[in-house]
């Protein structure tokens, strides 16, 4: 170590700690110890600390509900979790929760030395001037589609507001990229982001999971838990799949949104939360309210900015965007160089329906990353699915025909069968669609419309009056 760093070191074994404390100081690194989370958390609160080094099994608070913390309060810092070989839960949700790499005991010095160091590398790459903007290794959003572009409007115009926003899209749209950079771009950002899938939690769990529960509330509940109301504290709570959400919970849902206050599970205190709720869901909430299963009031309190993401098929043009930017990510995870689309195998996903939207379209990428040979993608590369299922216009033209030569010679058919209008009409109908699309970008400015074409805002006017009046 060039550079001297702190780390801490968590462990209720004496001898653990003592092991870890001499080996790290004997690589130059500043060690602190201790017994437990109440303790740690003095320390964290009062000394900077480069690396947290953490057992799960100690008295009190364990090693995870700290990780959960420190995740929230102090996300920079690097957290390896200790746990036994056969505990593999934990270690699974030990990463499920931000951990930086887990130490399975019995363990090696060297190996323990080894992550701390690079745990250590990585918070002073973090630290460094000019990385400020990298800190957050998040993924984001992009796309240039006019369909998009209002998705990107909307995030914008309610950067600045706490309102409830619902966020309605297909399975695979990014539905939770967008409840980010809600709160990235909000008033919250310094504070925590929580998310939880409601369909992805037993319903029996459901009210712990977002309330809490306090120790003994049923069995099973061995310490107090902070639900995801208390950890989203000053932050954004993200409640992904609302619409599966049983009734009950949606009443109590209600009761936190109308009173800003809630019960733990077991619990006779109140407890205040600061939060922004942003709900998502694939399915037509109006629609489960007619039905009865979701309740009127909720839908309302929950649905007073609605977000409506496209499909993939509904901005078919970001595609290569896309695909650039899930190649060189799967680039990266596989340490090489990622790997280029040619045009043909371009044009081959462009016509694809994309039942998945754009989480299919990520893993076709990473399936390309790995399974291509040569550094650039053909069409006959393409995964078989999308090879054989294109959209009905387009399945009728060779792989390798692109939208231009295919009009030029569609339009050549014409002029030669008599159709002396051909290239005329085309045109007038091009231009429509480019007026149409420039109005959209820019918000109906025709000003701004104009200089998206390269025209004058004259040019512009004459042009809507002659068309309208076709």
């Amino acid at each position: 170590m060039t550079d001297t760093a702190n780390v801490l070191v968590i462990d209720d074994d004496n001898s653990i700690r003592w092991v870890l404390t001499e080996a790290l100081e004997d690589e130059g690194f500043t060690v602190t110890a201790a017994a437990n989370a109440d303790d740690a958390r003095r320390l964290i609160r009062d000394h900077p600390f480069s690396v947290v080094l953490s057992d799960i099994r100690m008295p009190g608070d364990d090693g995870l509900v700290l990780l959960k913390e420190l995740k929230q309060s102090h996300q920079e810092i690097p957290v390896i979790i200790m746990t036994a070989h056969s505990d593999l839960e934990s270690a699974v949700n030990a990463y499920e929760y931000g951990a930086f790499d887990y130490l399975p005991k019995p363990f090696d010095v060297d190996q323990a030395i080894e992550l701390v160091s690079r745990a250590a590398h990585v918070h002073k790459d973090a630290d460094a001037p000019g990385n400020e903007l990298e800190a957050p290794e998040m993924p984001t959003i992009i796309g240039e589609a006019p369909a998009m572009q209002e998705v990107f409007r909307a995030i914008g115009r309610l950067s600045r507001s706490n309102i409830s926003v619902l966020i309605n899209g297909a399975s695979g749209t990014g539905k939770e990229l967008v409840a980010r950079a809600l709160h990235q771009h909000s008033r919250r950002s310094t504070g925590p982001f929580v998310a939880l899938n409601m369909a992805a939690i037993p319903k029996d769990l459901i009210e712990s999971e977002l309330f809490g529960h306090e120790k003994g509330a049923f069995t099973g509940a061995s310490q107090r838990y902070l639900g995801r109301f208390e950890q989203a504290d000053g932050g954004t709570l993200f409640l992904d799949e609302i619409g599966d959400m049983p009734l009950e919970t949606q009443t109590r849902l209600l009761r936190v949104l109308s009173e800003g206050a809630f019960y733990r599970v077991g619990g006779t205190q109140a407890i205040r939360a600061n939060v922004r709720v942003v709900a998502a869901t694939h399915q037509d909430l109006s629609e489960l309210v007619k039905r009865g299963s979701f309740r009127e009031d909720l839908f309302h309190r929950i649905n007073v900015i609605r977000i409506q993401l496209p499909t993939l098929k509904e901005r078919i043009t970001d595609i290569p965007l896309l695909a650039k930017q899930f190649l060189s990510e799967a680039a990266k995870e596989l340490e090489t160089e990622p790997k280029q689309l040619s045009r043909e195998a371009e044009q081959q996903l462009m016509q694809y329906e994309w039942p998945g939207n754009v989480r299919q379209l990520e893993n076709v990428c990473r399936w390309l990353m790995v399974m291509s040979s040569g550094r650039e993608i053909m069409a006959a590369d393409l995964p078989s699915e999308v090879k054989s299922m294109t959209t009905p216009e387009s399945s009728n033209l060779p792989v390798n025909q692109n939208w231009q030569s295919a009009l030029k010679q569609k339009l050549v058919q014409q002029v030669e069968s008599g159709d002396q209008q051909a290239l005329e009409n085309i045109q007038e109908e091009f231009e429509k669609i480019l007026i149409e699309l420039a109005l959209t970008i820019s918000d109906g400015h025709k000003q701004d419309a104009a200089k998206l074409l390269g025209w004058g805002r004259n040019t512009i006017t004459r042009k809507q009056k002659k068309y309208q009046t076709q």
